[in-house]
């Protein structure tokens, strides 16, 4: 029973990619068909009119009758050319229009002669001289050289392989009536291919910086390369025997496997495949060719070109049909679809362009290969580039989809700010109002009570005089600790300074002011009125204890800023010269003295300040030292 379940899925599998490959096959011999067809339709068309086929062939020291078109016997003869004679028709009346002989196709080169004279040799144009450009050649017949009747035509074939020789049709007649055949020629073979190889350029360098921006997707470079090996064999100059030409430039002639197998990795690595090591073999037979070429120099490449180039090629054109078509099952996506399809297209011309080399196609020698591949080249950088805008475009888009919710969400964080701050300037004002009234009762509030007492018990004069001004007083130490001081503490003592003055001076009790340091106290932005209220409070105690319970005839208070380790911090203190006090804790000490010692720890501590109290019966020194930072909350003071 396991075995049956274990082959179930992979029936199914099977089932599938037969059900996926089988439509894309079909469609791949349809292409293939409609590629045929369309080479056959696209054929240029000459004028029969004036074709000249019948020709006398002296070869290898014989003459012969040939018709053309016709393959030479030899691949190499550059010292003997083969040399075909033919005779056309002139009559003197059609001078006026100008006559021109037509060679829509030849290899490796032509040189002609009318009556003796040469008209034409394309030895001069190096685009005309390579096998696989299909460049025709037309050249204008002196009128001088023409005469009524029987004319003379004599085709000398220069031949130095590695494929034999071959002669097309020639047609001579009228300029007029020659010249479009040629210009449809040119206009396919020779501004078509030039055409394709600028784009590919082109596309090469938007590629190369494309790879350069994103250097995880090698697809990009090795497409690059493979484009600018095609550019390079599309502009280099062949070499024209017997003339001396550089052996990198016949090698780069035959750089065509280098970029085919470039082609195959490009496949793999578009389709999400890792490239194997042994696909590196593919790149062996171009290495050949490129290294015993610049050992041995011309015509060796060539040699070699035609023996392992060649099928290299259609090697590299049927792996990367097999890798399209495991991407159209796996993928079974538009990418994979026309790749697949141009695959099949260039395969196609490759085979055709074999059927000529082989001579099994007898009759015409069209190269559509090269042509057929820059196409493909083309199509597919262009395609990535499409894809890399339209990628570019969706991350713009993207971009402008964030912009437009980081604005909304800013906003909203703005409104949610201001609700918060609002909040927050709400609950700071409910504290501050909050202390505010808890100061007012602690001070102004225990006051007026004693007001109130002292009235209620018949109490007359300076009593209720003294209760009174202790709550006036209270009343300016909260309103005094309101003001916006800027976190200067020396502005709040000032105007302590001088009520505590006006308090002393009745008792003639003098006050010493010092500020041991230039700065006085250190700024506190944190500074708030609270705190303020807490420190004066302090001060007033230990003032209001050196008068009542002291018996001092001298306060000093002392203000400095000392350092530690952590920074600076101020000091405030207050002594003076009276009896000194029963400090809280021992046994002589009244109720209301322990009370208003406890009251200034207790102060000191809702600051963050530490409060120092000595006394002896030399006086009572009160020490306040302010915290570095003030505490944002009294809670703070445990």
């Amino acid at each position: 029973m396991n075995k049956i379940a274990a082959k179930a899925p992979k029936r199914m599998r099977r089932r599938l990619i037969a059900s996926r490959l089988a439509p894309y096959l079909l469609l791949q011999v349809l292409i293939v068909l409609a590629t045929i067809l369309g080479l056959r339709l696209l054929q240029p068309s000459d004028p029969e009119d004036f074709a000249l086929s019948g020709f006398s062939l002296r070869e290898d020291g014989a003459s012969r009758p040939v018709t053309l078109p016709h393959f030479t016997s030899s691949r190499y003869s550059l010292a003997d050319p083969p040399l075909y004679t033919g005779a056309f028709m002139f009559r003197s009346n059609d001078a006026a229009s100008g006559w021109s002989v037509y060679l829509p196709r030849f290899s490796n080169a032509v040189e002609v002669a009318v009556n003796g004279v040469v008209v034409l040799d394309s030895r001069r144009d190096f685009n005309a001289n390579r096998p696989d450009r299909n460049t025709p050649q037309i050249a204008l017949i002196p009128a001088s050289l023409l005469h009524d009747g029987s004319n003379e035509i004599a085709v000398r074939l220069f031949v130095w392989g590695p494929l034999k020789g071959f002669l097309d049709t020639v047609y001579v007649g009228p300029d007029a009536a020659l010249r479009p055949s040629y210009e449809t020629r040119t206009l396919l073979f020779v501004t078509l291919p030039v055409a394709f190889s600028a784009w590919q350029s082109i596309l090469a360098v938007i590629l190369a910086i494309m790879w350069l921006m994103r250097r995880h997707e090698p697809v990009y470079g090795v497409l690059a390369g493979a484009m600018v090996l095609g550019v390079v064999q599309a502009f280099s100059p062949p070499p024209v025997p017997p003339a001396t030409a550089s052996r990198l430039a016949a090698v780069l002639l035959a750089s065509a496997p280098i970029e085919s197998a470039l082609i195959v990795a490009f496949g793999v690595l578009f389709f999400g495949w890792r490239w194997p090591r042994y696909g590196m073999l593919l790149f062996a037979p171009g290495m050949i060719v490129f290294v015993v070429g610049l050992i041995a120099g011309p015509p060796l490449p060539r040699i070699l070109f035609l023996v392992l180039g060649i099928p290299t090629v259609g090697v590299c054109l049927f792996l990367m049909a097999c890798v399209t078509a495991a991407a159209v099952v796996r993928r079974q996506d538009a990418a994979s679809f026309t790749l697949g399809c141009a695959v099949s297209i260039v395969l196609t011309c490759w085979v055709q362009d074999m059927l000529s080399v082989f001579e099994i196609v007898t009759n015409e020698r069209i190269f559509v290969s090269r042509l057929s591949y820059s196409a493909m080249l083309v199509a597919i950088g262009a395609g990535l580039t499409w894809r890399f805008a339209r990628a570019l475009n969706q991350v713009d888009g993207f971009a402008s989809q964030l912009v437009t919710r980081v604005r909304e969400a800013e906003e909203r964080l703005k409104a949610s700010f201001t609700r918060e701050e609002e909040r927050a300037r709400a609950a700071a004002l409910a504290n501050e109002r909050s202390r505010l009234m808890r100061d007012l009762h602690d001070g102004l509030g225990g006051q007026l009570v004693s007001i109130v007492a002292l009235s209620e018990r018949g109490h007359e004069g300076a009593s209720i005089t003294d209760a009174a001004r202790a709550a006036l007083k209270d009343l300016r130490l909260v309103i005094d600790s309101m003001d916006d001081i800027g976190g200067d503490l020396m502005l709040a003592l000032g105007s302590w300074r001088e009520r505590a003055a006006a308090q002393l001076r009745p008792h003639d009790i003098a006050l010493d002011w010092r500020v041991a340091t230039p700065q006085g106290l250190p700024l506190h932005p944190e500074l708030r009125p609270w705190h303020v209220i807490q420190i004066v409070r302090i001060l007033d105690e230990a003032v209001t204890n050196a008068v009542k319970h002291a018996q001092a005839r001298h306060i000093t208070v002392t203000i400095e800023t000392l350092e530690d380790g952590k920074g600076p911090y101020g000091v405030i203190s207050v002594a003076d010269d009276g009896k000194g006090l029963a400090l809280a804790g021992e046994a002589t000490a009244t109720g209301q003295t322990a009370r208003g010692m406890r009251n200034m720890r207790s102060r000191a501590t809702r600051c963050g300040a530490v409060l120092d109290l000595a006394s002896d019966s030399s006086g009572t020194r009160v020490r306040l030292q302010l915290p570095q930072v003030f505490p944002d909350s009294d809670g703070a003071a445990g």
